[in-house]
């Protein structure tokens, strides 16, 4: 495992980190509080926990068939543009008190839409600070209101998970919340190292799936084998307690210590599965996607699994304030965007699998009495062309639709502003006859999105300040999807 976020770590006995002997919360509370977590863990938290559950969506989703309008003008609209891949109007999941509705392979999704518990935030990008598209046309690539190497990949997925109009910013708008707000974890992934979770002071704390190990294992018997990784791990506990004057060594050592900890504290969550015999409630929210022998079937499934986990085990992992990161693959569709099966496309597996994780996650926070205290949001790449190319698919855009989901959303209105559909129009930054694709100018802005989650999970407008450097240019700094 990776050594992670360099806070002060609890010093762990060393027996009980060679006998593996299970997680620990003393270090953190004093003997009254810890007497009463362990009476009732779930109420001595439930009322200030919060947590944010990023699920990126790497390739860049297209946002415009994942949330489409059912008014009929603006139907109309989008059927005339996207021709073969417009989805029939009356297939759409309505998002019950606006007029917009979901690709019909969410319908997974369509219990929360009827609750109002999922929002969608409309025509979202990276920009430094409010731009038109006369501006963006006059100005050269290089001034700093330009995002750098728009339609990029690489660049708009840092620009994403950083929150930044610079490909090159070093940390994650997830990793410096964890900075600025000192919690006691770092972005804790399940879908590997992302940027997002990059801050100052470490990386991300990567976890493997359900079963996963995650610590010391297999240090029972006398074997030699055994003797020999007994002495070895003894050596590096010794080494990590060792005082030094140097810098850099009481540094490392401080991760040695805290990834000690936190092998501790969370192996016996991460190594939890599904039951089919003995089901938890978590067990029973993510049924739909758990097959007779107890394997989860979707790889988004997995995570938001291990996820829910360690919420509901929060006492263990510790913190009131944590921020997980997921993500999702296959979405740059280039090729046979609506064929289900295809492997170079397939939008309609992708967004059922998405959905179908994303309900069973909710279902499961409800289940645990959790849904008022942890929000899923959606991030990507960017957008895809409004109007489909040539292989009947779409090819790098701008600004996207994104989800946002959890018992704490206002749900029933759209958030943001819908781009107006009109190849060449004002939100197209297309003027030329070979460049009129649909590649929408966002009108509102990551830093507004990531400050809206941010205010809810806890921050103070300082914090955000420093969380999110960009957000001063943006005279809206709330856009009020959570309560």
């Amino acid at each position: 495992m990776k050594p992670l976020h360099s806070i002060d770590a609890l010093m762990l006995d060393r027996r009980r980190w060679l006998k593996w002997g299970g997680a620990s919360v003393a270090g953190a509370f004093g003997a009254g509080t810890l007497s009463a977590l362990l009476q009732n863990p779930a109420q001595a938290q439930a009322n200030t926990y919060r947590a944010l559950v990023c699920v990126f969506l790497y390739g860049g989703n297209d946002g415009q068939n994942m949330v489409v309008p059912t008014d009929t003008t603006r139907y109309n609209q989008y059927a005339g543009v996207r021709q073969a891949l417009a989805l029939p109007q009356s297939s759409l999941v309505p998002l019950t008190g606006t007029d917009l509705g979901l690709h019909p392979a969410m319908a997974s999704l369509a219990p929360i839409c009827t609750a109002q518990k999922i929002a969608p935030v409309v025509n979202v990008g990276p920009l430094f600070g409010p731009l038109t598209k006369a501006e963006y046309r006059a100005l050269p690539d290089t001034d700093q209101r330009i995002p750098d190497n728009l339609f990029s990949h690489s660049d708009q997925q840092i620009e994403w998970e950083s929150s930044s109009a610079r490909s090159l910013e070093r940390t994650g708008w997830g990793g410096r919340a964890t900075d600025a707000m000192a919690t006691v974890n770092p972005v804790i992934s399940v879908g590997g190292n992302g940027h997002f979770g990059l801050s100052a002071l470490g990386t991300p704390l990567v976890l493997p799936g359900p079963g996963g190990t995650f610590g010391v294992e297999n240090l029972s018997g006398t074997g030699a084998s055994t003797v020999a990784r007994k002495a070895a791990l003894e050596a590096l506990y010794q080494s990590a307690n060792l005082g030094s004057s140097n810098l850099m060594l009481g540094a490392y050592a401080q991760q040695q210590r805290t990834a000690f900890d936190m092998s501790a504290r969370l192996g016996a969550i991460v190594k939890v599965e599904p039951s089919t015999a003995s089901p938890t409630a978590i067990d029973t929210a993510f049924a739909p996607l758990i097959d007779a022998n107890g394997n989860i079937t979707s790889h988004l499934g997995e995570q938001l699994y291990q996820v829910a986990k360690l919420v509901e085990g929060r006492t263990t992992v510790q913190g009131d304030k944590q921020l997980f990161f997921a993500q999702q693959g296959g979405f740059d569709t280039h090729n046979e965007q609506i064929a289900a099966d295809s492997l170079t496309g397939g939008h309609t597996r992708l967004l059922q699998e998405l959905a179908d994780a994303m309900a069973c996650f909710y279902n499961a926070m409800a289940a645990i009495g959790l849904s008022n205290n942890v929000t899923l949001f959606t991030q990507s790449d960017f957008g895809r062309t409004f109007a489909p190319n040539s292989s009947s698919g779409t090819d790098h855009a701008w600004g996207n639709h994104h989800l946002v989901m959890g018992g704490a959303v206002n749900g029933g209105t759209v958030y943001g502003t819908y781009p107006d559909l009109v190849l060449g129009g004002p939100s197209d930054v297309g003027v030329e006859s070979w460049e009129l694709q649909g590649r929408w100018l966002p009108s509102t802005s990551v830093d507004q999105y990531a400050a809206t989650l941010l205010r809810w999970f806890g921050a103070s407008d300082p914090q955000l300040g420093t969380i999110l450097p960009n957000l001063a240019n943006f005279s809206v700094k709330n856009l009020g999807f959570l309560a």
